[in-house]
């Protein structure tokens, strides 16, 4: 056990089963639930889920998300999760929590199939909105771009402008997906979301198909799109990458 016992105040096995129950509600609630929400979906009286879900947090079993209105699972729990897989999905869980250990950013893994994006695995101390824009306005984000980049005839035909930053200009963003295929870090600045920008780098197979993507996505003026050693830690961990998971992650 991490860290020293927690006195769990009362019939010890009845605390356990509570603190099961408000993590079994947060997985069902998803990022954001708020506590009140929590503690009435799992039969828990406030008072109490308010106490066990700060010893949760403490424990790293939950998270409170960034603006503290809600909680989401945390890094432990994710861990608990993992073990149970097969032995590709925890060497990518483990290469993920290595990384993220490093950056003060969401890491984000994400998975190409049929030209359509899926999330792999979500940062679980950041909280991700307009996540149904990000996978399928493909022009305007990071890892959007990075998929375009490696289709042989990307159709992203109308470009539809999400922001007032959004690339719609069919020239100019041929000219960033030409800059990716020579190895250049996929951009995106608060043409999602104003305010947030990101880098995504390929993740390959072994036939060096694209199968996937890497990304850091933080806030606007704290991550910098132009950092080299980002986008160089990116690509590092890009290439540990066991990318079978990807193509059988639901």
């Amino acid at each position: 056990m991490v860290g020293g016992p927690r006195d769990l105040g009362g019939h010890e096995p009845r605390a356990v089963q509570r603190a099961l129950a408000l993590l079994e509600s947060v997985a069902r609630l998803g990022s954001g639930a708020r506590a009140k929400d929590i503690a009435a979906l799992a039969e828990i009286p406030p008072a109490t889920a308010y106490r066990l879900l700060n010893i949760l947090v403490a424990d790293g079993y939950l998270v409170r998300i960034a603006d503290l209105s809600g909680f989401a699972l945390g890094r432990r729990t994710r861990e608990l999760a993992g073990a149970a897989g097969e032995p590709t999905a925890v060497d990518n869980v483990a290469i993920l929590e290595e990384l993220r250990e490093q950056l003060r950013y969401g890491i984000y893994l994400v998975s190409y199939t049929d030209g359509k994006i899926r999330l792999v695995d979500r940062d679980p101390d950041h909280e991700l909105s307009g996540e149904r824009t990000l996978v399928s306005v493909l022009h305007a984000s990071a890892i959007g771009k990075v998929l375009l980049a490696s289709l042989a005839e990307p159709a992203v035909l109308p470009l539809r402008k999400v922001t007032a930053y959004t690339i719609i200009d069919a020239d100019r963003l041929e000219l960033e997906l030409s800059r990716i295929r020579r190895g250049e870090p996929a951009r995106e600045v608060d043409e999602i979301r104003v305010g947030r920008s990101a880098v995504a780098v390929p993740i390959h197979d072994a036939q060096h198909s694209v199968v996937g993507a890497l990304a850091a996505i933080g806030p606007t003026g704290r991550l910098s799109t132009e950092d080299t050693e980002l986008s160089g830690l990116l690509r590092e961990y890009a290439d540990k990458m066991v990318s079978p998971e990807l193509s059988r992650a639901s």
